[in-house]
């Protein structure tokens, strides 16, 4: 393991609060694989988190199978959970945010917690096949309005399967101006 390079303070802060840690300047990070890794004091592994990125575009085939491609796969892991994501798509998380997701929603009051109660009842847990296929079931399809031709998307966690129409519409061309406003707004 080596250290990894002064990384962005706000990148640190905002991985310490998605793990549920408060950061402090003390706080140890290295860098294992192309993965950033949360260490404790004690030199115990916190969480790490690779980023999932890139567009694919596939299909599902006759049984609603879907063919991930092996860089997806690789990021995935060996199981994975598929559950309704926002913006009418479907939102496929590696079994490490699955984690950390549930466990933010563990922490919530029950008042809250019953508002999340659609996503959990919908998420199937997923092995990918020997072909690297995971089955899409009809009431996922369903609510992403996903008939054959999908997009892929990775967003940083977890990847967003999209009907591939909708996805194309609401693709919107990136711009350098267009990234220097996105990156302003999040106070980078």
């Amino acid at each position: 393991m080596r250290g990894l390079k002064k990384p962005e303070k706000n990148l640190k802060k905002g991985l310490a609060f998605l793990w549920g840690r408060k950061y402090t300047r003390d706080t140890r990070w290295d860098k294992v694989e192309d993965k950033c890794t949360l260490m404790e004091e004690s030199g115990e592994e916190v969480r790490t988190l690779g980023s999932i990125t890139g567009t694919y575009a596939r299909a599902l085939d006759a049984k609603d199978r879907l063919m991930l491609p092996a860089k997806l796969q690789d990021d995935l892991g060996a199981e994975c959970y598929l559950t309704m994501g926002i913006d009418r798509c479907l939102a496929l998380y590696p079994e490490s945010s699955w984690q950390v997701f549930t466990e933010k929603f563990a922490s919530l009051p029950i008042s809250q917690s019953r508002k999340m109660r659609p996503l959990f009842a919908n998420a199937v847990k997923c092995r990918p096949d020997s072909q690297g296929r995971i089955t899409v079931p009809a009431r996922l399809k369903t609510y992403a309005g996903i008939a054959k031709d999908v997009a892929i998307i990775g967003v940083h966690n977890r990847a967003e399967i999209w009907d591939a129409e909708t996805w194309n519409q609401s693709d919107e061309e990136m711009t350098p101006e267009r990234m220097a406003q996105l990156m302003e707004d999040m106070d980078y």
